[in-house]
């Protein structure tokens, strides 16, 4: 007899350490799963995946949102791994996940999985399959009497004689595909709360990434104007990640769709310690809350050494970025009742190998020694950047009556 949602929670102690599980509000659970050796990481992947075909198996879940980072090489041998996992546990291997190239050296081979799960059997859930004609590319979900979707490897690689496949024209056919697969589902880009930006050579051509989402985004109605200080823009994350279809970037987003009474409140942030990014060009938002009935989740746009006039800080030190980092990200967080604690699934990007122990012994040092971070090895948007990370937190709701004992 399956367990359901909430005794999942139970099962962890019995998992690998490198599992965390993260309870999400009622019957949605956030699993990150961080390799101990990140060079033998195809071989890790069939006991991690194991382990998280268990929890969703007793615990009813469905994956509505799947990243895998690793070695491009490694991508067959991890994605077998997690077929015959998956399908030991009577779960459908063929839900959409999205593969980035993401290693700690040359000789890795997977540094981690992110998963997003919610239950199918509370009451009111509902879980489906989104559609590119025959191809999967996003989940839908209802929680809490809110309708969410998530896409995910979308990309604008056009084929067929005379096609043009420059990286802007990509970058303007994945925006397009984008409208047009929301619209399919009764939405818009106006609905979407967040996006992650994954563009191979992203140093070779992010100002011209920039200047096609921006205009897209004008032609979308959700740019501010001048003077403008509404936000409608998504939470973001743009970091470099080549993938294996060769293309020059791969989009996901994350939505709420429906009438705005059966919707969760959702506010995008700005800082005061960091420029709005795009008074300096770049079209996102610092952060987004979204507010569910029984959990906020906050969605943490990559966040770096950037200060309130949109200048890079700290070149060539990375203690000082990492610490700047920590505190912009506090700042945040802050602004919805959370802390850094209160993280629940994140994705660390480092310039050099080396970073990475520094980064874990700064996050030890305030008390993170089991922060849910899969560390990465890549460009970030910036030569001069060392360090980004970005992030989801769930930060539960508190009562009137807590608040009073307070």
């Amino acid at each position: 007899m399956k367990k359901n949602a909430q005794e999942t929670i139970a099962f962890q102690q019995h998992l690998n350490l490198n599992l965390h599980i993260t309870e999400a509000g009622k019957g949605q659970f956030y699993l990150v799963a961080i390799p101990p050796d990140s060079r033998k990481g195809s071989l890790w992947a069939a006991n991690a995946y194991a382990e998280i075909a268990a929890v969703l198996s007793q615990g009813s879940l469905a994956i509505v949102h799947e990243r895998i980072f690793g070695s491009l090489d490694a991508e067959a041998a991890v994605r077998a791994a997690r077929s015959a996992a998956l399908t030991a546990e009577d779960i459908s291997p063929e839900t959409p996940v999205t593969y980035i190239e993401g290693t700690l050296s040359c000789t890795d081979e997977l540094c981690g999985i992110i998963i997003r799960a919610v239950s199918c059997s509370e009451e009111g859930h509902e879980v489906w399959t989104i559609r590119d004609g025959q191809i999967p590319c996003g989940r839908g979900w209802r929680r809490n009497n809110a309708t969410f979707l998530v896409l995910q490897n979308l990309q604008g690689l056009e084929g067929g004689p005379g096609s043009v496949n420059t990286p802007p024209v990509q970058t303007w056919h994945m925006l397009e595909r984008a409208e047009r697969i929301l619209q399919q589902q009764g939405a818009s880009y106006h609905d979407v709360i967040r996006t992650w930006f994954y563009l191979d050579d992203i140093l070779r051509w992010y100002d011209e990434f920039n200047k096609v989402r921006n205009a897209k985004y004008r032609s979308f109605g959700i740019m501010p104007g001048p003077g403008n200080e509404h936000l409608l823009l998504p939470a973001s994350t743009g970091i470099r990640g080549s993938n294996t279809r060769g293309s020059a970037g791969v989009l996901e987003l994350f939505a709420a769709v429906g009438p705005k009474i059966s919707r969760p409140a959702i506010k995008q942030l700005s800082n005061a310690g960091q420029k709005d990014a795009f008074c300096y060009g770049s079209a996102f938002s610092r952060g987004a809350l979204v507010c569910e009935n029984d959990v906020s989740l906050f969605q943490l746009s990559g966040t770096a050494a950037i200060d309130e006039k949109g200048k890079s800080l700290y070149p060539d030190d990375i203690r000082s970025q990492i610490s700047c980092t920590f505190d912009k990200v506090d700042e945040l967080l802050e602004q919805s009742g959370g802390r850094l604690s209160d993280v629940c699934a994140a994705t660390v990007f480092v310039k050099r190998p080396e970073y990475v122990s520094i980064f874990r012994e700064m996050a030890t040092a305030q008390g993170l020694d089991h922060f849910p971070a899969v560390c990465v090895v890549t460009d970030i948007c910036r030569e001069e950047l060392l360090f980004e990370i970005d992030a989801e937190a769930v930060i539960k709701k508190v009562t009137a009556s807590q608040r009073l004992k307070k």
